[in-house]
């Protein structure tokens, strides 16, 4: 970006969690500017310390990461969040996801596996590949499109863009479906750009979410 330490928040409610994420952090350059052991505390030290990336517990007392996220993510300019969480298919990582959260990390991952996470978020790109949030997506979307947080109107998409988003929520990558739409990558991330502005998406997180709740595509 511009050569500054990117500024990240930790909020969960373990401070053995907290002291571990802020250790492997720092020895790769990266400044924890708050902590917090609430979302109560999330919100504050969001709104006094304007991170570039939040790491929040699902589960926490007071008020919840979901909470959080909602109001962190309804201010303008937010902070991008990753939610922790101890099981891969969490039911909350999903609602989570609705809201504009950019993926998802198991609290036992790897340093190597967080430092890559976070930066990858910061930089503007989803966490999770494609098809770990559409396991999530098969496994807890609703049969009521009414009651989804992300429903769009698909009509605004091109029947290309329509193709391209399809094949993103089937888990492939813009290389993968370069090759099947025989198209340059340069082309399908042009049509990816373009469907999360037309749709108000911040992330191929969110198409997926929203590919599924529209059913362009259907759980298998």
């Amino acid at each position: 970006m511009n050569g500054a330490p990117m500024r990240v928040v930790i909020a969960d409610d373990q401070a053995l969690v907290r002291a571990g994420f802020r250790m492997i952090l720092a020895a790769d350059g990266i400044d924890v500017v708050a902590e917090a052991e609430n979302g109560a505390e999330a919100v504050e030290a969001v709104r006094r310390t304007s991170p570039d990336v939040v790491l929040m517990d699902i589960r926490m007392p007071e008020m919840d990461g979901i909470e959080a996220t909602r109001r962190i993510l309804a201010a303008a300019g937010p902070p991008r969040v990753i939610m922790l969480t101890t099981f891969d298919l969490d039911n909350y990582v999903y609602a989570a996801l609705g809201l504009g959260a950019s993926g998802f990390l198991l609290k036992d991952v790897t340093p190597e596996y967080l430092v890559a996470a976070v930066r990858i978020v910061r930089d503007g790109d989803a966490l999770l590949a494609p098809s770990i949030t559409r396991r999530l997506v098969e496994r807890f979307t609703t049969p009521e499109p009414r009651d989804s947080p992300l429903h769009r109107d698909l009509a605004a998409l091109t029947p290309r863009e329509r193709e391209v988003l399809t094949l993103v929520a089937q888990g492939l990558s813009n290389v993968e479906i370069a090759g099947r739409l025989f198209l340059s990558e340069a082309t399908v991330k042009t049509h990816v750009a373009r469907v999360l502005a037309k749709l108000g998406l911040r992330d191929r997180v969110q198409a997926v979410v929203v590919a599924f709740e529209t059913r362009l595509v259907t759980p298998s």
